[in-house]
């Protein structure tokens, strides 16, 4: 048997999120580079027949399968900040990844998503902002008007 194909009988994954050492933090578990199985199941089931059964294993092929490719499209696009030297991936880097990587079809709707994000979460920004103003606006003048004359003389 060759090496590629024991790499693809092989149980354990070819591509490993733990690529940094981490000897300090101590040995770590399938469970910490995984998705938590219950949000998987349920995003799977969004999809399906109300009356649809997902098996357990199923499950966990999912969970297995959408942790590596985070890992995967993650690590391109860290690749990518450490070559700029910088050390925060954002969404740019992440639908960068995804279009260097192959995954073209899914970039471009990303992408528009997270122009999209960025549209409300300014706007929730503002907002936020024009309700504090007037809120402190309010605020001065209750103090002002409820403070006691100032005495002359």
């Amino acid at each position: 048997m060759s090496d590629s194909n024991k790499n693809l009988n092989s149980s354990k994954p070819i591509f490993s999120l733990n690529m940094v050492d981490n000897s300090e933090a101590g040995p770590s578990n399938d469970q910490d580079r995984l998705l938590p199985i219950a949000n998987v199941g349920r995003i799977m089931k969004q999809i399906l027949p109300p009356n649809a059964k997902i098996s357990k294993e199923a499950k966990e092929t999912m969970q297995e399968c959408v942790s590596e490719f985070i890992g995967f499209v993650t690590c391109e696009a860290s690749d990518k900040c450490r070559k700029e030297r910088r050390k925060t991936v954002n969404g740019d880097d992440i639908c960068w990844a995804m279009g260097t990587l192959g995954f073209d079809d899914y970039a471009g709707p990303l992408k528009r998503y997270l122009t999209r994000y960025r549209e409300v979460e300014g706007d929730k920004v503002n907002q936020n902002k024009a309700s504090n103003s007037e809120e402190m606006e309010e605020n001065c003048f209750l103090y002002t008007s409820n403070k006691p004359p100032k005495e002359s003389g």
